[in-house]
């Protein structure tokens, strides 16, 4: 049962059983509830509604905390009492989590396979609502030297040109690279602008020396006709 609680109230006024705070700063953070964790970044409740209430909306409406990372400003903006600034402070904060994620997913891993590079990106990926192209600079034993986003286009079109490309790689020292872009369709499917890019990657990295292991269009699986929710030049023989 939801209690309830005068507008505006902040966490740090809630009755002492009920603040998530206190439980924190006696408990440590690892004691918190998913729903005290979102109190503690959302900080006040609205007119009609605590924030605690507010929180367990958020959880019910989601499902989990993990889908929250997938949300919009627009989808937490339908939750009563999220208007635009919570909303913005919400995407902040999923975004920084979904970059964490991938960072800690990156450490010392090999990029072999497309599998475990379209993993790398899955969370950087959800709810994107234009395309975005990276290059993945990988040293001699495939591992990750570092990940640049090269372009970051609209909701339909993305370029990705080839000296854009390589010139992070070389500056990085990279032996060779993996383009990654994805659709916002969800439909990994290339265009022929993504075959076109892709042959132009490949007749510049035997220019520069840098080989192109693999271009990679990131979608999801539900709308993937394949099921794989990727797309792999290399595996279809076309990188």
């Amino acid at each position: 049962m939801n209690i309830a609680y005068p507008s505006h109230r902040r966490v740090k006024d809630m009755v002492a059983s009920e603040r998530p705070q206190e439980r924190l700063e006696n408990l440590g953070v690892e004691a918190l509830s998913d729903r005290e964790l979102l109190a503690m970044i959302l900080r006040t409740g609205t007119p009609g509604i605590d924030v605690l209430s507010m929180s367990e909306d958020l959880l019910h409406e989601a499902g989990s905390l993990a889908n929250l990372l997938r949300w919009s400003a627009e989808d937490f903006r339908k939750i009563h009492g999220i208007g635009k600034v919570k909303a913005l402070q919400l995407i902040s904060v999923m975004q920084f989590a979904k970059r964490l994620l991938t960072e800690e997913d990156s450490k010392e891993i090999r990029f072999d396979n497309s599998a475990m590079v379209a993993q790398h990106f899955r969370n950087l990926v959800a709810g994107a609502e234009v395309e975005r192209f990276w290059v993945l600079c990988l040293d001699r034993k495939n591992r990750l030297l570092k990940r640049i986003e090269v372009t970051k286009g609209t909701a339909t079109n993305c370029l990705a040109h080839p000296r854009e490309v390589f010139r992070e790689a070389i500056r990085h020292n990279a032996t060779a690279i993996v383009a990654v872009h994805n659709h916002p369709s969800g439909d990994p499917a290339p265009s022929r602008a993504d075959i076109q890019v892709t042959r132009q990657l490949r007749e510049s990295a035997k220019i520069v020396g840098i080989e192109l292991t693999d271009h990679i269009i990131i979608g999801c699986k539900p709308r993937d006709p394949e099921g794989l929710g990727y797309y792999s030049f290399n595996e279809a023989g076309l990188a």
